[in-house]
């Protein structure tokens, strides 16, 4: 499968993730709300 860049004003695929107190998130929980910001920080830890 080939990637596909995103463009403005589209819908980004859902997918989960842990934040930094290891809760499993899903972006679909938050769609339909406000503005999301994902910051992805290479090293934290």
């Amino acid at each position: 499968m080939k990637n596909k860049l995103i463009t403005p004003g589209e819908l980004a695929p859902d997918f989960e993730a842990e934040d930094v107190q290891g809760n499993h998130i899903r972006l679909s929980d938050y769609r339909g709300g406000k503005p999301v910001v994902l910051a992805f920080l290479r090293g934290f830890m």
